[in-house]
């Protein structure tokens, strides 16, 4: 019995010495992978600050305006001019002005205007008055028209003979020259704005040690510079007027965004 007692005793004490060890062998494996998970974690809270910065990096962005500049040359002259009369009568006046504006626009139909091109732009009838008197003593009456003169070459001599058929009546307000044809001019433009905002952008690039990344938006908007306009006279006579169509400027402006 007592060999029996001792040997169950035996068997007990070293089923709790098993379980003893495989407790700390437990333990041990857990802190191991604990301590394994923990710079793992450490890494990727590390990773983020370098992925936003990757991110913001790749967002960047350079903004640039561009210029771009052509000279061309009228080809068209657009005419204001008129007639203004004085009458006793209000019908007196306004029928002679009815007779030169008529033969004003006559005079241009026959050097080649088309009808289409001579357009009514204002009429003005006011009654004017001695000096210190509140009784009119007559009527004004003004009559303006539009014409546009498609040929430069002609635009001269058209001028001359509207002007004579008015005869001294007539008034001139001014004239405008316009590039009309000028497509070609505003495709050159661009493409030269467009130049100008990517040698700038490059210039930035390189100042900031990274490559120029691709165009990502343009807008732009195209304004000609006009030409001042030449004031023609009414004592021009039978002579052509001289007409210098001189250089008139068209630009473009563009706002380029590029990556980088």
């Amino acid at each position: 019995m007592d060999v029996s007692f001792a040997h169950r005793g035996l068997v007990t004490g070293g089923l709790a010495a098993a379980t003893l060890t495989m407790a700390v062998t437990l333990a041990g494996c857990g802190t191991g992978a604990a301590a394994q998970s923990a710079p793992t974690g450490r890494a990727s809270a590390t990773a983020q600050p370098a992925a936003l910065a990757a991110a913001s990096a790749s967002a960047a962005r350079i903004t640039v305006t561009g210029t771009g500049t052509v000279t061309g040359t009228p080809n068209q002259l657009v005419l204001d001019m008129g007639v203004q009369v004085n009458g006793a009568s209000v019908s007196s006046a306004l029928g002679r002005a009815n007779d030169a504006v008529n033969s004003v626009t006559a005079a241009l139909r026959a050097h080649g205007v088309a009808a289409a091109d001579i357009q009514t732009s204002g009429l003005s009838i006011y009654p004017t008055y001695p000096n210190n008197s509140q009784v009119p003593n007559g009527y004004s009456v003004s009559e303006s028209l539009t014409a546009t003169l498609k040929s430069l070459s002609a635009a001269g001599t058209q001028i001359s003979a509207a002007v004579h058929a008015g005869g001294d009546a007539t008034t001139v307000s001014g004239i405008s020259l316009n590039l009309t044809d000028d497509s070609g001019l505003l495709a050159a433009a661009r493409a030269r704005a467009v130049a100008d905002a990517k040698a700038k952008a490059a210039q930035y690039a390189k100042a900031l040690g990274q490559p120029l990344g691709p165009v990502i938006s343009i807008t732009d908007q195209a304004s000609a510079q006009p030409v001042q306009p030449y004031a023609a006279s009414s004592a021009a006579g039978g002579r052509s007027v001289p007409i210098s169509p001189g250089t008139q400027q068209l630009s473009v402006s563009i706002t380029a965004v590029f990556a980088v």
